[in-house]
């Protein structure tokens, strides 16, 4: 073969390799601008159409708490009864929120402000007693005289039935300051992710950008994968297993979150619930793109078993007869197959979602 044939046969190889390379390259240019679109969209639903929309309810929600609790009075059992009802609704977004502990419910101490458990009834006697105005700014200096289960423990009582001729003055004084000091920490975590406000929700809209805490929009993904994994592990190994097993391998009721108004089983299966709102994208009639979306482009068996878990663990929750304070007792195994259920979906969010997500 003459070097000039060979010359030209070398020219074209080189040429088809160089457009080979170039139609890769190109390609891979597509992938990733497609990957970052759908990320973004991803991290901006969820932070501004579910994270942020659910502070959304739960701080108009405590508003109508506050106000329910302004016009209870002393005997007036239909008031209570709103009371009650008032504290339900407000509760279950919260409970919907337990899946992303991460931002101003943090770092600003809003968390253990508004759900520590158990009360302290000791301290909320020691105010009550003391004669002292009660006011919410006094209330802020003792998380487990506060609250949730503070304003709980007043309305239900510790066994669940108070009528409101037992209210007295002094309670109905201490309730008014405890939902006035709800109210203004759910406004204030509210208001942490609006842009109006602290604008926490930027961070993951704008992830991997400049004024971002998160460097990469795989880094913003991983924060949120891992707080769902959290709370599953919160539920499985917290929520159930304390008060099912907690006294040497039998029931401790004391253990359980919301026993004074039989909300146990609510409040675990809207963990779960936070879960899901997450996983799938939507809330409260928004229907967004999710972690499912970006799960389904890589796995889409996995992303249909995850769907599963989540559905499993609902199911079998809200499948416990009775109350949970009973079911602990007499219904052990029904308790205990939701906990496995539970600590299921935890596994598969540990050794399966969590690194997908980190190989992105």
């Amino acid at each position: 073969m003459s070097n000039s044939i060979k010359s030209i046969l070398m020219l074209v190889f080189i040429s088809t390799v160089f457009v080979s390379c170039s139609d890769s390259n190109e390609d891979s240019n597509n992938d990733d601008a497609i990957n970052e679109a759908l990320y973004q969209e991803v991290l901006t639903n969820l932070s501004v159409s579910v994270i942020t929309e659910t502070y959304n309810s739960m701080n108009n929600n405590a508003i109508a708490l506050k106000e329910a609790v302004a016009n209870l009075t002393i005997g007036d059992e239909t008031a209570l009864q709103t009371v009650k009802e008032a504290w339900q609704a407000t509760r279950q977004p919260w409970e919907n929120s337990e899946g992303f502990l991460y931002g101003p419910v943090d770092t600003e101490g809003i968390d253990p402000a508004i759900d520590s458990w158990p009360v302290d009834v000791n301290a909320i006697n020691g105010i009550l007693n003391s004669g002292n105005p009660i006011t919410q700014s006094l209330l802020e200096s003792n998380n487990e005289a506060r609250g949730f289960h503070t304003i709980e423990y007043f309305v239900w009582g510790i066994e669940g039935d108070k009528a409101a001729s037992e209210l007295t003055e002094r309670e109905l004084e201490y309730l008014v300051a405890a939902t006035e000091n709800l109210q203004s920490k759910t406004a204030q975590l509210y208001n942490g992710w609006i842009a109006s406000g602290g604008n926490f929700a930027n961070n993951f809209v704008n992830a991997g950008e400049s004024g971002s805490i998160y460097t990469s929009q795989k880094g913003a993904l991983q924060e949120i994968v891992e707080g769902l994994s959290i709370i599953a592990d919160e539920v499985g190994n917290g929520k159930i297993e304390e008060p099912l097993n907690g006294n040497n391998g039998g029931a401790k009721p004391e253990a359980e979150e919301s026993r004074f108004s039989n909300n146990s089983k609510l409040d675990f299966s809207n963990n779960m619930r936070s879960i899901l709102n997450v996983y799938v994208g939507d809330y409260n009639g928004i229907n967004g793109k999710g972690i499912s979306e970006i799960v389904a482009t890589v796995d889409s068996s996995l992303d249909q078993e995850i769907q599963g878990a989540i559905t499993a663990a609902i199911y079998a929750i809200d499948a416990i007869p009775g109350t949970f304070t009973e079911a602990i007792y007499d219904n052990r195994d029904a308790v205990g197959l939701a906990q496995e259920k539970v600590l299921e979906l935890q596994s598969l969010l540990d050794s399966q979602l969590l690194p997908l997500i980190g190989n992105l």
